[in-house]
């Protein structure tokens, strides 16, 4: 704690990082907080009057562009009826269970392997492998610590705000390399898939590979530091090209996630804000690229 402290006493920046991830934060208007942030993030005010970059962009959906649906979107629970309506429940992981507490959860009636994740946040997940190696005491403890979180005040990603907690369970899955999942993540736009990039190691190395729908790979980062190893373009991906198309149609922009497992696609989730509109691109150009394609409504 007493690290924590001295980091931050020498760093004004993370100060202020710090004071945003307060409850008393929630004060903050949502159009000041992302000012803030942004300014913190990327080393730059954000321009709202005329965004260019993609970063900017998202910054101005997240204010200005609140569907309802997009809530539904968002829910990793209540989107499977909208996957289901789309484009077929087929391309659904298996649901095991849906639960509002830890307590609810039949632990005996689970397979040996299964995934747990909350339905209202971004990055949490439990992967069992193996259910003897369970730790219920730490694995309540996580689960209640997710479910009392609220993600829309994180970053002010408005879909998350109404979300009823609760905690899903999948069928576990792994591709043909039997230790992991890829995902194939598509960058729409009104309808129109125009990138991807494919995420492998995760939890391990985690690495970002981006490419264009050729499956040429791109010469830039983000976040992540490109993989070493040669990637293959998957078996299904003109069909994930197609599903992306469909499922992002009349939206302005919304990442389509997908796997490819042993030749068979299954959705992952929609994301309406990358990296929440916070990660620099290097080369930075790529900023722009991706902003140029980001066509915002217009009448707002």
């Amino acid at each position: 704690m007493i690290d924590k402290v001295k980091k931050l006493l020498k760093n004004p920046k993370l100060i202020i990082l710090y004071a945003l991830s307060l409850k008393v934060s929630r004060i903050i208007p949502d159009l000041l907080y992302i000012k803030t942030e942004f300014r913190l993030a990327m080393g730059k005010k954000l321009d709202l009057k005329n965004p260019k970059s993609y970063n900017e962009k998202l910054q101005w959906l997240k204010l200005y562009d609140r569907k309802p649906e997009y809530t539904q979107m968002v829910d990793k629970y209540e989107v499977r009826k909208f996957i289901s309506k789309s484009i077929g429940e087929e391309y659904l992981i298996p649901l095991l269970g849906v639960y509002d507490s830890f307590d609810e959860i039949d632990f005996d009636a689970l397979p040996n392997q299964f995934v747990l994740k909350p339905n209202h946040t971004s990055g949490n997940v439990f992967i069992c492998r193996d259910k003897s190696k369970i730790n219920y005491e730490d694995l309540k403890k996580t689960i209640n610590k997710w479910l009392n979180r609220r993600y829309y005040w994180v970053h002010r990603e408005w879909p998350y705000k109404n979300i009823r907690p609760r905690i899903i369970c999948e069928k576990y899955m792994v591709d043909e390399s039997g230790v992991e999942l890829k995902d194939y993540k598509f960058f729409c736009f009104n309808g129109e898939p125009k990138s991807l990039f494919v995420a492998t190691d995760r939890g391990i190395d985690t690495r970002f590979d981006f490419f264009d729908l050729e499956f040429n790979h791109l010469p830039f980062m983000q976040h992540y530091k490109n993989g070493t190893k040669k990637i293959n373009r998957p078996p299904g991906f003109d069909e994930m090209i197609r599903l992306s198309s469909k499922l992002s149609k009349g939206i302005p922009h919304v990442r389509v996630d997908f796997y490819d497992i042993n030749g068979r696609i299954y959705f992952g989730e929609l994301t309406f804000y990358h990296f929440s509109g916070y990660e620099k691109f290097e080369p930075e150009k790529y900023d722009r690229v991706f902003g140029d394609w980001l066509q915002l409504p217009q009448g707002n």
